[in-house]
């Protein structure tokens, strides 16, 4: 069972690129569709657990924690509605490599030859994805190439601050990410919108709703099935399962036609993938080694 809950919220993360698509074709851009949902979802958390808010103050690096959180999301869900699926979930799934690097700087923990070769696997798994013949050197082409990098750069950070705040409620973890993702999202949005970039959300069009409900009961059974496979399984296993994700991903936007699989996506993807286990089952913290606590896009 803790490894079917695990499965599931891998599950729901791997298809979120279409519901999110979905909205976005209602009107209604994603960037916007992340404050909305996790907006309701903070101020539900908050109404039904106001013990908690008072632990924001004796805690600061929660609010940093939320801000970390609410990065992590924006990126990946505003690139997997305009990129290629399967390419973005690769290029975030660079998560041990950041963490490797993040851990060293702000934790002191010099990394292994082993933790470096890891990083350079994936660093070699990244080049292969990224090259096509289109490109003269392998670097991120688009938008949804910098979403996806930058969104696992914050997923990193997000397992950094987790591992500081190990000792605070897993509640106050969760509002403290539910309501910096609503934040960031927020801000995003009308920066966004008054610069153009975003358009700004429909007022007479309310078929996203039902969609955004989905979306929505989607991501708190998710982290309910999160919570209760972590605290069963070890860590490593934890990471391996949710590793899934780039399978429900690759299946579902293949299957309908919002991503390509060419034989250089299946092999920087087998090499950033192996770097990924490589890290799970190393018995170094690469990734967070904490990993009950998973950033909002996997609530702790």
């Amino acid at each position: 069972m803790p490894a079917l809950a695990l499965i599931f919220n891998a599950f729901v993360w791997g298809v979120s690129w279409f519901p999110f698509r979905q909205i976005e074709g209602h009107g209604l851009h994603p960037v916007w569709a992340t404050c909305l949902v996790y907006a309701a979802i903070a101020i539900a958390m908050a109404l039904l657990r106001r013990s908690i808010l008072g632990l924001f103050a004796q805690q600061p690096a929660l609010m940093l924690l939320g801000l970390a959180a609410g990065f992590t999301n924006v990126g990946f869900n505003w690139a997997v509605t305009q990129g290629d699926v399967v390419r973005v979930v690769l290029l975030f799934y660079l998560m041990p490599l950041w963490s490797v690097l993040l851990a060293w700087a702000f934790l002191g923990e010099r990394p292994s030859l082993a933790a470096l070769a890891r990083v350079a696997l994936a660093l070699a798994g990244v080049a292969v994805v990224l090259k096509t013949p289109e490109t003269d050197w392998p670097v991120p082409s688009s938008l949804p190439d910098w979403l996806g990098v930058a969104a696992g750069f914050g997923f990193a950070v997000t397992n950094i601050l987790l591992r500081q705040l190990r000792s605070a409620p897993g509640e106050a973890r969760a509002l403290a990410m539910f309501s910096g993702c609503a934040l960031v999202a927020g801000v995003t949005a009308l920066a966004g919108t008054a610069l153009g970039v975003i358009a700004a959300p429909p007022l007479v069009a309310p078929a996203w709703w039902g969609w955004a409900l989905v979306l929505g009961t989607g991501f708190v059974f998710a982290n309910v099935c999160l919570q209760y496979g972590a605290a069963r399984l070890t860590a490593s296993a934890t990471s391996v399962i949710m590793l899934s994700e780039v399978l429900f991903a690759s299946i579902s936007s293949v299957a309908l036609g919002a991503a390509t699989m060419e034989e250089r996506i299946w092999f920087g993807g087998a090499l950033i993938v192996l770097a990924a286990v490589w890290s799970a089952f190393a018995g170094e913290p690469a990734a967070g080694d904490d990993r009950r606590p998973i950033p909002c896009k996997d609530m702790p």
